[in-house]
């Protein structure tokens, strides 16, 4: 391997200088940038200005909101960050994560169906085997969670997501399927309902760019049918106190519908579509992959799933 290293390939490369990179790739701003690495403006100005000759590319450029970077930045971002964790793992001696002793804080990115259904084993799991530690839930969705996990806005994030870069490190943990939910009244007291009822049903949707169109209208247009969508929302969490009010239908991850019964008094039907389950999993950048506090939460994660009811 090391007969591979061409030596002149490294001349005037300074280890440093691909650290700030990643920082002012991952801060978009100088003065933030210089901030975290309690580095001057003007020296971080300066090692901007020696990056962009090294690799003949601007790598940030001014724009809306401020600095963004260019698509050979993006590149380097994507490349560097891993083959630097995997460096600092060779260099230094870290200890082992010990989680009866460890302050860490987490930030998890999830979907707001996937904190009401996993949130509360997941602290309290934590609170049993790091009792020290902490957890900050963040928001996120399918459209945001690849440019999360490259800005480290997140450790990790748990949900139905797409497949991602090849950076973007996935692990299944369930299946979980739909149902749909209303008052009572709406669906059947047997709790169910025909294709002919649900499509003439008015519907709630939750959907994250505002659209009026979804899986359910994919499944129903295949059947030359329509629905009538009357509300959308960008969370689940609004739809059950909506559905007290009105008479209508929601369809949901079903991991949802035992707490809203009990809690909202709501009734739960079969869907009468065949909709492809959502596939949950945990995801994070390969650049975490020899963290050993993010191995360990990720198996916490895996736990309170396993414990967690699907049905």
């Amino acid at each position: 391997m090391i007969g591979t290293i061409r030596e002149r390939d490294f001349r005037g490369v300074d280890l440093n200088l691909l650290v700030t990179l990643l920082v002012l790739l991952r801060e978009r701003s100088v003065s933030k940038a210089a901030a975290c690495l309690h580095l001057g403006q003007p020296a971080v100005s300066g090692a901007l200005a020696r990056l962009r000759e090294l690799f003949h590319d601007e790598l940030l450029v001014r724009g809306k909101g401020g600095m963004q970077p260019t698509q050979r930045g993006l590149e380097l971002q994507a490349a560097l960050a891993p083959a630097l964790v995997e460096l600092q793992a060779v260099v230094s001696d870290a200890p082992a994560f010990d989680p009866a002793r460890s302050d860490r804080s987490f930030v998890i990115g999830m979907p707001d169906w996937i904190d009401t259904w996993l949130l509360p084993g997941l602290v309290a799991r934590l609170a049993a085997e790091a009792p020290q530690a902490r957890i900050a839930v963040v928001a996120t969705d399918r459209f945001r969670i690849a440019d999360m996990l490259l800005q480290e806005q997140l450790d990790l994030a748990i949900g139905a997501f797409p497949a991602g870069p090849a950076w973007q490190r996935s692990r299944p943990l369930a299946t979980v399927p739909y149902c749909c939910v209303a008052r009572p009244g709406v669906i059947g007291k047997k709790g169910t309902l025909t294709l002919k009822q649900f499509a003439a049903l008015p519907h709630l949707m939750v959907t994250y760019r505002g659209a009026f169109h979804g899986t359910v209208d994919d499944a129903l247009d295949a059947l030359g049918l329509k629905r009538r969508i009357v509300c959308t929302s960008p969370r689940f969490s609004s739809l059950p106190r909506v559905l007290q009010q009105v008479p209508a239908i929601a369809t949901v991850p079903q991991v949802l519908a035992p707490g809203w019964q009990r809690d909202f008094g709501l009734v739960r039907a079969a869907v009468p579509l065949k909709l492809p389950p959502s596939p949950v999993a945990i995801v994070h950048h390969a650049s975490r992959d020899k963290d050993p506090a993010l191995r360990w939460l990720c198996g916490l994660v895996e736990a309170v799933v396993a414990d967690a009811d699907l049905a």
